[in-house]
């Protein structure tokens, strides 16, 4: 797979718009992926600009590295977690960022590979992890977990109606044998999703997929915490923008961003505010951004994606 089909950026237009990487300073892309956000970014950059990348998928690593080779010292790579940004940052004396941007999503490269096991409609072993190097898989969560626990991460991660007829499918067949194909448990999802649901909407493994994939990864766990800590990260008039693609994320995220905007939690018909929190960032984004139809049209997964962003005071 070429570098040019590693990754497609989404919304690439409006997250230029919102970073402006033009004015310059040092911009850190959290969700490296192929570098196709990154490298727009660089291009823009003036002459005393940097953008660090981050990401924990050693061949994301790898691709975006050669993809942005010919930046020089204008880009710095670092393999690990979003969540550990500001350890990350401190260990090359970076206190301070005009632009972050975290695209949560799945890169098209990790879809797209076979054997990373993300697809419904690929058969691969049931793995799904980010980070190759993890020893957690999505073999461990469908063989492991009890009846509650895969009903519970089904229904909470997936926002799966049928989270319980899904996880008691999954503990009967797993009696007879353990489940390792992501084929096999996307058709035992689909015949335990009634019939008259099957024929509307995508595929119906999608949600139950999402969910073992956001456990695998722990994509919720400590997300708000990592969203404050890009905050705390940058520079005044700094810009943080997030890519999200499932409401779940979503939420977190606008409600965050709200904080940000409007801490005070005094009673709202106090005639003054006595709390003394103040605002540490302005909201971009009244309404999250969505991708443009003809790019919805280009590329099917930019049409869940929703983009948001702050502006620090």
């Amino acid at each position: 797979m070429t570098n040019e089909t590693y990754h497609v950026p989404i919304m690439l237009n409006e997250v230029l718009s919102l970073l402006q990487p033009s004015r310059g300073g040092v911009f850190v892309d959290g969700t490296l992926g192929g570098g196709g956000h990154a490298e727009a970014v660089l291009e823009r950059l003036p002459q005393s600009g940097r953008l660090i990348g981050i990401d924990r998928d050693a061949d994301a690593i790898a691709e975006a590295g050669k993809r942005l080779l010919r930046f020089g010292n204008a880009f710095t790579v670092v393999r690990g977690n979003f969540f550990q940004m500001k350890s990350l940052l401190e260990g090359l004396s970076i206190q301070r960022a005009d632009g972050i941007l975290l695209d949560l999503g799945v890169s098209s490269h990790q879809l797209d590979e076979k054997a990373r096991g993300f697809s419904y409609n690929e058969d691969a072993p049931l793995d799904m992890r980010m980070d190759a190097s993890a020893p957690f898989r999505a073999y461990d969560v469908v063989n492991g977990y009890s009846f509650e626990e895969l009903a519970r991460i089904i229904r909470e991660y997936g926002e799966e109606r049928y989270a319980g007829r899904v996880a008691a499918s999954i503990v009967k067949a797993r009696e007879k044998a353990a489940l390792d194909s992501t084929v096999e448990l996307a058709q035992l999802i689909k015949n335990a999703i009634p019939a008259a649901t099957r024929r509307e909407g995508p595929h119906p493994a999608r949600r139950t997929f999402q969910a073992l994939r956001i456990e695998v990864n722990g994509e919720l766990e400590g997300l708000k915490k990592a969203v404050d800590d890009a905050h705390s990260l940058l520079a005044p008039n700094g810009v943080l923008a997030i890519i999200t693609f499932h409401s779940l994320e979503d939420r977190i995220v606008k409600l965050t961003f709200r904080e940000y905007e409007n801490p005070c939690t005094c009673d709202p018909r106090a005639p003054m505010c006595i709390c003394g929190k103040k605002p540490t960032a302005r909201i971009l984004t009244k309404k999250p951004l969505v991708a443009s139809e003809s790019e919805q049209e280009e590329n099917s997964r930019s049409r869940s994606a929703k983009l948001r962003a702050i502006q620090k005071l």
